[in-house]
């Protein structure tokens, strides 16, 4: 994630960052993103189940009952094991994390564990006591997925009434002490609603926007003619970037972050650089920390079946199974693509080998192999010109 309101606005600094260098089990939650230990933030798909179906679903939730997924008790073990090896957070996705009837006992678990539970939901199953249960366990973080104004978000989501719906399950989780926040992923069917979504945010008193960049995996991947144009995503940053510095001068209390596309950071850097030019040595610095595409590194992905993935874009690949040998071995083993992840920057090529900044970011290799069929192609994403590349 590239934190724009941190960057932008220097809310983190590379001080803070180094006081809790070392410290286990320290480091605030709004700090994770520059933290240099190898134990990955986990997301846990548990169930492939979801009531909606969503265009761009990268797993291809369906609402049906699916077979073999992991039960409560293989699910204990794991949160043990990611508890000892100090995982920083635990991510309960889906399909609808919801429609699992054990996700409160499952929480109330990772939060007395040490783990920092939180969920990714479609927000359309939370009402008030559903928010409740959800504070009670100990969940710290909501992030709800809203895809444009209502008729976009609607269309997106294949039902009628999901925008509202996932408007009154924010302001359930805000209601009842529950720290929530939009996830928005954005496309060119939906980039025109981001004005109308700042307005949303600033209104409904919203703490926390993560803009998603498109990734070509699961229904996603057909939509690879849906994505933003490399002129259209600067046009996008450029209006990030302003309505950051806009609502924190206006002392409105929310983070803005980008995902999914680390050219997000260089091209916030290349601001800085005009605007700010004394704070360009620490941002370089806390770019560094962030380390770019996380996946494989600072990120992990477990499966609704137990299978462990470099990150929840990449179901196609499975380092190991859960089932057969504790996710702290299987994250420490000697996988061939592991390890390259690991030092990406050795291996990327094309507009990502030629640029300065590759240790910085490195693109995103699910779309590089998805456009190029090489997983060490440059990302056709990026937009950056050959002057900010340098």
């Amino acid at each position: 994630m590239i934190g724009c309101t941190k960057l932008l606005c220097g809310t983190a600094t590379v001080s803070e960052v180094i006081k809790y260098s070392g410290h286990e089990g320290t480091v605030p939650p709004q700090l994770l993103q520059f933290s240099d230990r190898n134990r990955p933030l986990v997301v846990w798909n548990m169930t492939n189940r979801c009531n909606l179906r969503c265009k761009h679903c990268y797993i291809e939730a369906e609402d049906r009952k699916y077979q073999d997924e992991l039960s409560t008790e293989e699910a204990r073990e794991m949160i043990n094991d990611l508890a000892a090896m100090k995982v920083p957070v635990l991510l309960f996705s889906g399909g609808e994390p919801l429609i699992r009837q054990d996700i409160f006992e499952l929480g109330q678990m990772a939060a007395e564990k040490g783990l920092r539970p939180v969920i990714s939901t479609n927000g359309t199953l939370i009402d008030d006591e559903v928010a409740r249960k959800i504070k009670k366990a100990g969940f710290q973080y909501v992030g709800i997925s809203i895809d444009g104004a209502p008729a976009t978000h609607d269309e997106f989501r294949n039902r009628p009434g999901a925008f509202a719906d996932a408007l009154r399950g924010i302001k359930a989780c805000l209601n009842n002490g529950v720290k929530t926040g939009i996830r928005f992923t954005v496309n060119k069917y939906n980039q025109d609603d981001l004005p109308e979504i700042f307005e949303i945010i600033e209104r409904e008193g919203i703490p926390r926007f993560c803009m998603y960049h498109l990734v070509y995996a699961g229904r996603g991947r057909e939509m690879a003619d849906m994505d933003t144009s490399i002129g259209e995503k600067r046009d996008i940053l450029e209006l990030v970037s302003k309505k950051t510095i806009e609502l924190y001068e206006k002392g409105v209390e929310v983070e803005i972050l980008t995902t999914d596309n680390h050219a997000d950071g260089i091209f916030l850097l290349n601001y800085i650089k005009e605007q700010q030019p004394e704070r360009q040595e620490e941002i370089e610095q806390l770019l560094q920390m962030h380390g770019g595409c996380s996946a494989g590194t600072k990120f992990a992905n477990i499966d609704p079946r137990g299978n462990v993935h470099p990150c929840q874009f990449w179901q196609d690949y499975t380092v190991g199974n859960i089932r057969e040998k504790p996710f702290s071995e299987i994250w420490t083993s000697d996988d061939e693509l592991m390890i390259k992840l690991r030092e990406k920057e050795k291996h990327v090529k094309g507009k990502c080998g030629d640029c300065s900044y590759k240790s910085l970011c490195s693109g995103c290799r699910i779309r590089a192999r998805a456009v190029y069929d090489d997983l060490w192609a440059e990302d056709p994403a990026c937009y950056l010109t050959q002057a900010e590349m340098k």
